[in-house]
Parts: C-alpha cells; structure tokens; sequence
C-alpha cells in the first residue's frame, strides 16, 4: 500500500478519509510543483496557476479558440492540499458524508489541481463546475481540439475512479 506523506495523511486524518481510499479510487498522489505560473485570474477574479507547460499551452488553446469566438475561462487551476481540505470540510459541514463528497471532490494530495496541470472551464452563461457545461459551444470545442494541446477530459462518465462526470475539468498530459 501506498505510504502517504505525513502532511496528507495527517489532512487525511483530520478528515476521515478512509486508508482504502487509494486503492478504490486509483488516482495518483501528486508532489508539489514547483514551477507554477500565472495564467491570470478565474471568473471570481483570483489568480490561477499551472504548472509552466500546461500554461503555455492553456494560452495557446485560449487565444486559439477565441480566434474561432469560442471564450473558455477559468474556475479552478492549481489547488494545494489544505485549499482542497478547506473544499472538504464546507461540505461536511453542510452535513454530507465523506463518502458522498469524495465522489465529487479528490481527496487532498489526490487532486489533479494540486499537480498544477489540471483546470476547471466554464463559458460565458453557464454555471462553474455544472454539467449543463456539455451543452456548450466551448465543451463541443474542446472535446473537438483540445488534445492538440495536450488537455484531456480527465473523468468522462462511467470514469473508473468512482468520480462523478466532469465536462469542465481538463488536465495536461506531460
């Protein structure tokens, strides 16, 4: 079994995050990066970050889209561990059960945010991080163009991750 660094299984601890959690969702745990960019601020206006070759290319397929009038923004980019624990714990104080949240939020060091390749997209009249975004010209865009530059979606539906179908959040495959 995979040993967690003390600082995420501590978050973990904190949590109750079950230690098969690993196992039963096959995601990877991710290292801090170490050279995040900026890549400018997200539809709340805060500054987002990627790791320096995802960024180059987020712009790129950006500026490329806008040439087509199609307008892909920002929700989530990087994302460390406590931002991602800080996500957890709203919802476990709404009352939801740990396993229900992890259906729908990584588990921190499990997050594809916290590798610094992976955001969240939405467009202009569609709600952040809803599925109504797969109705949009800008998901038809990228499910049509983006592996040009690298982004795939990473939790299609019927994902083997126990994640819930996610068609506004892309990673960049290094």
């Amino acid at each position: 079994m995979l040993e967690l660094p003390s600082q995420i299984q501590e978050i973990h601890d904190r949590l109750g995050i079950s230690s098969n959690y690993i196992s039963r969702s096959s995601l990877p745990c991710f290292d801090i990066p170490t050279d995040l960019v900026s890549i400018g601020e997200d539809v709340y206006g805060r500054p987002q970050q990627l790791r320096k070759p995802a960024a180059e290319k987020w712009l790129e397929m950006v500026e490329w889209a806008q040439e087509q009038e199609v307008e892909l923004k920002v929700v989530s980019a990087y994302r460390s561990a406590s931002y991602q624990e800080g996500l957890i714990q709203r919802h476990l104080a709404r009352g939801e059960s740990i396993e229900s949240i992890l259906t729908r939020v990584a588990a921190p060091g499990f997050s594809e945010h916290q590798s610094g390749l992976a955001l969240d997209v939405t467009s202009p009249g569609y709600k952040a991080v809803e599925q109504v975004f797969e109705e949009s010209r800008a998901f038809s865009w990228l499910t049509a163009y983006a592996d040009r530059f690298g982004f795939t979606m990473s939790f299609p539906k019927d994902n083997p991750h126990g994640v819930i179908y996610e068609p506004w959040h892309w990673c960049y495959q290094i």
